[in-house]
């Protein structure tokens, strides 16, 4: 039996709570920012909020307490990348060596152009933000971290239908270590050494999601879909090789898989939002309709510019989805100049 917490009690961390509680044979924590929504999920025996329809059974503890962290021996961490530093911040006291940590959020940071686990691993060596003592100030703290992502709607992983994801680790033996203890007989976990090509392809199909939700949005039908999905796979390659994946990575399940997913299921709240920008409506307006949840696709694509920015790659989908998103730009227009720009050999 291993300890396991689960760092962020949105749609995708409760479904990975109940996958494992299903499976059995760990004693696992859901872990929720706050007391108070703790308290709610405990209280209605559901995340009526995020995951409705899926109770919570009494062997999972839901817990606001960061001390919940300190006892795990993996984490993992689910946590939108905008929050996550600062969480991560928040809860290094409770970290210590020893411990696995799997981060299952899919995105680049703002303005550092960061991947989730180096967000993570900067997070815990800034002593000078979390530390309360001055012993702690000098604590240096030495845990593995790794990335799991790959084709798979929360909602579909709560209902217990077949998934099939990744599992990256530069160690393979930690690895093969958190596959064994994540897979169940409806969830697969492949193992991988390539952390950076894992992390992004998981970030950046939800760049190309949008794209592909705007193209449906104004009505384009299956040959642009299958046009954006492909070059799409094409610029998130480049970028990704550039940052030091293996090309292989992005097409596996962290790639193409989960890119296929979602630009084309109805489930990617990714591709809702590209849709309702091609149909007209404003940004803003769209995201108060998500009801708190994330569209993580937003802030990576200007992430994902800086970072190819700071690699020489060009990402003419993302480029244009930049200017829908921040400039207003008319997504007809953006389409029109995607489809207008100058001819090149496909490879």
């Amino acid at each position: 039996m291993s300890r396991i917490t689960i760092l962020g009690s949105g749609a995708w961390g409760t479904a990975i709570a109940l996958s494992l509680h299903r499976r059995g044979g760990h004693q696992l924590s859901l872990w929720a920012h706050s007391l108070e929504e703790a308290q709610q999920i405990v209280a209605a025996r559901e995340n009526a909020l995020f995951l409705p329809g899926f109770p919570i059974p009494t062997g999972l503890t839901v817990t606001g307490d960061n001390a919940v962290v300190r006892d795990a021996e993996i984490v993992v961490s689910v946590i939108p990348s905008e929050f996550l530093r600062p969480t991560l911040t928040r809860l290094r006291p409770y970290l210590h060596s020893g411990q696995i940590i799997v981060s299952a959020t899919k995105g680049v940071e703002d303005r550092t152009f960061l991947r989730m686990t180096q967000v993570i691993a900067s997070s815990l060596s800034d002593t000078n933000a979390a530390a309360s003592t001055e012993a702690l100030a000098h604590k240096k703290i030495s845990i593995p971290i790794g990335a799991f992502s790959g084709p798979s709607f929360a909602l579909e992983v709560a209902q217990s239908q077949p998934t099939a994801v990744t599992v990256a680790f530069k160690d393979p033996a930690i690895a093969a270590r958190i596959q064994a203890e994540l897979s169940s007989e409806t969830l697969r976990l492949y193992t991988s050494t390539d952390v950076i090509g894992v992390e992004l392809g998981g970030a950046l199909k939800n760049v190309i999601a949008i794209a592909a939700g705007v193209a449906s949005g104004v009505g384009l039908g299956f040959n642009s879909a299958a046009a954006l999905i492909t070059r799409g796979i094409a610029e998130i390659t480049r970028l990704a090789v550039a940052c030091g994946a293996r090309r292989e990575t992005l097409a596996g399940l962290s790639g193409v898989g989960d890119l296929v997913l979602t630009c084309t299921g109805s489930l990617s709240r990714n591709r809702t939002v590209g849709q309702e920008l091609g149909r007209g409506r404003k940004l803003p307006d769209i995201l108060a309709s998500l009801g708190g949840k994330v569209a993580e696709g937003i802030l990576t694509t200007r992430a994902a510019l800086g970072l190819a920015r700071q690699h020489g790659i060009e990402m003419p989908i993302t480029e244009q989805m930049e200017l829908i998103l921040d400039k207003g730009k008319d997504p007809r227009e953006a389409i029109k100049d995607l489809m207008l720009r100058p001819g090149k050999d496909e490879h």
